[in-house]
């Protein structure tokens, strides 16, 4: 029998059978729980994370290498940038452009529960955090 080598065509489907957690900055605790990414499957192009923040958190502003696209599931999600805020709340979406400051927070005291999809995916090394919350 000769086996070929597998074509984009005849590739079966990649299940992902649950997430990664993955650490989180900010003044509280959140929650990150990584479903496609670098971290979780070895996905460098994309990463997409399931994303649950409590009420009064808050992040160090950043100057991402990658676009961000959010889906808010619950609760309002704050997005500053530098010209203003936008309050982004539950069946509403936002993007972040890469190369843009922006900085993310849950001001409201139920919290926020969204979908983030980071294209290319997080990184570490591509996510330029300030280096305060202030």
């Amino acid at each position: 029998m000769m086996f070929y080598p597998a074509s984009a065509e005849s590739m079966a489907p990649t299940l992902i059978p649950k997430p990664a957690r993955v650490a989180a900055a900010g003044n509280k605790p959140k929650l990150i729980d990584e479903y496609i990414g670098r971290v979780n499957s070895g996905t460098a192009g994309v990463s997409v994370a399931h994303m649950r923040s409590p009420g009064g958190w808050v992040e160090p502003g950043q100057t991402p290498e990658f676009d961000e696209y959010t889906v808010v599931l619950k609760g309002v999600l704050r997005v500053e940038f530098a010209g203003g805020w936008l309050d982004v709340g539950a069946s509403q979406a936002v993007i972040a452009h890469r190369g843009a400051w922006v900085r993310y927070s849950t001001p409201g005291a139920e919290g926020a529960e969204y979908l983030a999809v980071c294209c290319p995916a997080f990184s570490m090394d591509a996510v330029h955090r300030d280096e305060s919350i202030s």
